[in-house]
């Protein structure tokens, strides 16, 4: 560091667009350590020395740059404070670090810049985005902002007791949400909601509906709005299609003060290819594999990572700490691990480049994964990292030291798809694929899963989750709550995709909002009343969360009525006090006297009933309370007698009496 006070600048704005002005050649943030630690891959807060950074030097206003270019002959800083001449600033190798560095007087907050790199090789010349940019211009522009980070945050609360709100054994009911198109403004072209805007909204809906949780689709800048984000190219910055970075700030410390926990989709398997990103950055496949058999990805058309590079895995775990650190996110939900996972994803034979072994995992993907993890838990042990993992790979959800990735929690793809494949089948046939129902609890407690009905499942073609019912309309309406009821009543943590509350027709469009106005409409009204019940009832019952990923959480009452598609189970929490009976008729048929094992006698009470009038059924509802009787069925030494709606889910509950 240059001798001298230096501090963050936060508040000047740019010089004149035209005026030279000096590059101070000898002022620094990096430090021998911190280069070090970059060149090792163990350097996770690199946002803090790369990239632009206002700060004032002995009275002097400025702004300081680095950028990491090894191959480049030259590299300057061009902007709107030059106009943006490619050669007025150029800027200064670090030593052998690769890493070219400047401090620029009269440049504050606020002025637009980009890295003109001139490289080693052939001639290339490219006008190239900050990697490290904390803000953007918004697409299709594609200039960096100096910026800062300053913000008061008020969710000092939440974070203190978070832990309670994320681990395993609370109840997580996340509402998945697409920001561009979860509300728009009809009177204004039908624009998206600001995050501003967004705040006190999107609250208000997560608290009457009973999420626990929410989580964005990528917020990191991405050119192409039609990726949804998951094309990135700022992997330190939001986007600013919905405004600053503070603003993305203040929509997470309003959820936050409202209990409400944010989850962030977060994208290492691969970026885009387009020229001002990260691709061929200085000339050279900088982030990404030169080979295409390592380094393109057949179905995404975009770039994957160098994850064996050090400077790589410093910036991607970095970038991963950022948004805890900066943004306060209570999880990191990670996008396309199975394509990281296998060098043959997606490929087909001679299309890729075996491990030193012979096989097809990528071996380097996986030592990533697990340092990811590590980092992340040894920083913020009360958060979760959530792997979208679409294979049987194992310990995906269990500790490194174990031999596993590491992470928290896992999709699980493979309930997902059963589920719902089995439910857009006609009731009439339902029986003869009876195994897609119980399959799942062959592996259920193998990881910590998440059971998912995510965007995924409702756009290409796919038809929404309503579309995807058979029947008649009020038999698609059933089904939907059936199917509904059924992912709340299994183990496992949940996810819902904004609009399903609805009983959305339509699938997901990303240039047009839900169709928040069928609420008008009893049938979709009676859905939303439905899912809002269901969430209450997984909050409020710890038999139905505390266990979600233990096997003493579960237990098959019977498997084998797959002449009349029902199944019943009981879900039990850490007290025993308490037992929830599960019992889901999966056809249109009334059965009035079906009987059920149970392990207790006493009475039982009817909680939660599908068919009830108020949530658009046919009001086959149970008396207040019902008698165990001393006869055994289904191993169980007392039975139940119960009135078993018509494509209907029902929840009874049994406590026991304390002396």
């Amino acid at each position: 560091m240059a001798e001298g006070k230096v501090r963050r600048k936060s508040g000047a704005g740019p010089e004149s667009k035209q005026r030279k002005l000096p590059v101070s050649p000898e002022i620094t943030l990096l430090t021998e350590d911190d280069i070090y630690l970059f060149n090792e891959g163990s350097h996770f807060r690199l946002y803090e020395k790369l990239g632009a950074h206002p700060i004032t030097v002995n009275g002097q206003s400025g702004t300081y740059f680095a950028v990491w270019a090894p191959d480049a002959r030259q590299v300057s800083v061009t902007g709107d404070f030059n106009g943006w001449d490619k050669s007025s600033h150029p800027l200064r190798p670090k030593g052998q670090s690769g890493i070219w560095e400047g401090f620029l007087q009269g440049i504050g907050k606020g002025a637009l810049y980009k890295y003109h790199v001139a490289s080693r090789y052939k001639g290339y010349r490219a006008d190239k985005s900050d990697p490290f940019a904390i803000y953007n211009e918004i697409a299709p522009k594609t200039a960096s902002i100096v910026w800062d980070l300053e913000y008061t945050w008020g969710d000092r609360e939440w974070i203190e007791k978070r832990r309670e709100h994320n681990g395993l054994d609370a109840p997580m009911s996340i509402y998945e949400v697409h920001l561009g198109s979860w509300k728009r403004v009809p009177d204004e072209g039908y624009r998206s909601l600001s995050y501003r805007e967004l705040a006190p909204q999107l609250t208000e809906h997560v608290q009457r509906m009973g999420f626990t949780h929410v989580e964005f689709l990528p917020v990191m800048e991405h050119p192409f709005f039609g990726s949804w984000g998951y094309q990135v190219t700022g992997y330190f910055a939001p986007t600013s299609r919905y405004g600053s970075p503070q603003d993305l700030m203040y929509l997470i410390d309003y959820l936050h003060q409202h209990g409400i926990g944010v989850f962030l989709d977060w994208v290492p398997s691969h970026f885009p290819t387009d020229e001002h990103g990260l691709g061929f950055f200085d000339g050279t496949h900088l982030y990404e594999h030169a080979n295409p058999q390592k380094g393109f990805h057949p179905d995404w058309t975009s770039y994957i990572f160098n994850y064996g590079r050090a400077e790589v895995q410093s910036f991607l775990l970095s970038s991963t700490i950022f948004w805890l650190d900066k943004y306060h996110a209570d999880g990191l939900r990670v996008d396309g691990v199975a394509s990281m996972l296998y060098l043959d994803y997606s490929r087909k034979e001679g299309d890729w480049i075996p491990n030193k072994y012979g096989g097809r995992e990528n071996l380097e993907a996986i030592a990533f994964l697990r340092k990811f993890n590590e980092e992340v838990y040894k920083n913020y042990p009360d958060v979760q990292t959530v792997a979208e993992e679409s294979t049987a790979w194992p310990m995906v959800s269990r500790p490194t030291y174990l031999g596993g990735l590491g992470f928290g929690l896992k999709w699980d793809m493979g309930w997902m798809h059963d589920t719902l494949l089995y439910m857009s089948r006609d009731p009439i046939h339902r029986k003869f694929h009876h195994n897609d129902l119980t399959f799942r609890m062959l592996y259920a407690f193998n990881e910590n899963f998440i059971l998912p009905l995510s965007h995924d499942e409702v756009v290409h073609g796919k038809g929404s989750l309503l579309g995807k019912m058979p029947g008649d309309d009020w038999q698609k309406f059933a089904n939907l709550r059936l199917l509904l009821g059924y992912m709340y009543s299994q183990p496992g943590k949940k996810l819902l995709f904004m609009g399903a509350e609805l009983g959305q027709w339509q699938e997901w469009d990303h240039d047009r909002s839900p169709d928040w106005h069928f609420l008008e409409y009893e049938r979709h009204s009676d859905i939303n009343k439905w899912v809002k019940a269901l969430n209450q009832l997984y909050r409020s019952e710890p038999t139905l969360h505390e266990l979600d990923c233990e096997p003493a959480g579960f237990e098959w009452i019977d498997t084998s009525d797959a002449l009349q598609s029902v199944i019943s189970f009981i879900r039990k929490g850490k007290s025993t006090d308490d037992i929830v009976l599960i019992v889901c008729n999966f056809t249109p048929t009334i059965h009035s006297k079906y009987t059920v094992g149970v392990p207790r006698g006493g009475f039982w009470r009817e909680i939660l009933n599908s068919d009830v009038a108020e949530y658009g059924g046919s009001s086959q509802d149970n008396p207040a309370r019902l008698r165990a009787y001393k006869k055994s069925i289904h191993g169980r030494p007392y039975s139940l007698e119960i009135t078993l709606p018509p494509l209907a889910i029902v929840f009874f509950k049994s406590r026991r009496r304390k002396k």
